[in-house]
């Protein structure tokens, strides 16, 4: 990489890092939004995939006790199944139709979210199957699987500190799935691992500013900041998706 794009590469990261310490998700697509601006996206999601399990690993001491264990199970057992695919589609297939539809399904949720939609219980197997399938699907594709599991967890009576919680374990899970799916494919190499070494620091320090951020959040306010992050990702994987068609 020439030293502009390293620049370039390396704020985006770090901004990106903040948005995911504060709200617990958004950084792979906001990564992955900027970047594939400089590189190509093959070669950014492997790359983007360790970062994330990097990123839960830092946080995770700190949100253990607030996970909601039960959910996280058929979640990841679904991930299990859809994110096989969603690498084949990687390497094989243009992703843009798929993103135009995440960004539009996330969009719609969002404004339902904003209006006060809200689950009266967490829901069952069959549903949190079928959520997990679809976010390894899109995970496996372009590192973007956070939506589905984000609407599950926001919708439902969990509450901000254990859904953010929540999401953090299972992104580290749904990361530690792919990343040998993505090695199976080639798509894992040398480089990549350089990539996520070079963009460690910025990663950290982001992360570190964004969860201070988030112990001081009034939970009204985090709530209404992550609908807006929501809602921004949604309209960014979309119009990504719609230029590259």
């Amino acid at each position: 990489m020439s030293l502009h794009v390293i620049v370039f590469a390396v704020t985006c990261v770090f901004l990106a890092a903040i948005v995911r310490g504060y709200s617990g998700f958004g950084f792979s697509l906001l990564t992955v939004t900027s970047l594939s601006l400089v590189l190509p996206t093959a070669e950014i999601v492997p790359s983007i995939f360790m970062l994330e399990i990097a990123a839960s690993i830092h946080l995770l001491p700190g949100i253990w006790k607030d996970i909601h264990w039960r959910s996280i199970a058929p979640l990841l057992a679904g991930c299990l199944l859809g994110t096989p695919f969603g690498v084949w589609f990687l390497a094989h297939v243009p992703a843009a139709p798929m993103q135009v539809a995440l960004g539009f399904f996330v969009l719609v949720f969002t404004v339902l979210l904003w209006r006060g939609y809200a689950l009266k219980t967490m829901p069952g197997l069959g549903a949190s199957v079928a959520t997990g399938t679809v976010s390894g699907l899109f995970n496996g594709a372009f590192s973007t699987g956070g939506p589905p599991v984000i609407l599950f967890y926001f919708a439902s009576p969990a509450g901000n500190i254990a859904g953010r919680a929540s999401l953090i374990a299972y992104f580290l899970g749904t990361d530690m799935i792919a990343l040998p799916l993505l090695a199976r494919e080639g798509l894992l190499t040398y480089d990549s691992a350089l990539r996520a070494l070079l963009f460690l620091p910025p990663l950290i320090i982001g992360i570190w500013l964004g969860s201070r951020s988030f112990k001081t959040a009034d939970p009204g306010t985090f709530r209404k900041i992550f609908l807006l992050i929501l809602a921004a990702l949604a309209i960014m994987s979309a119009t990504q998706g719609v230029a590259n068609t």
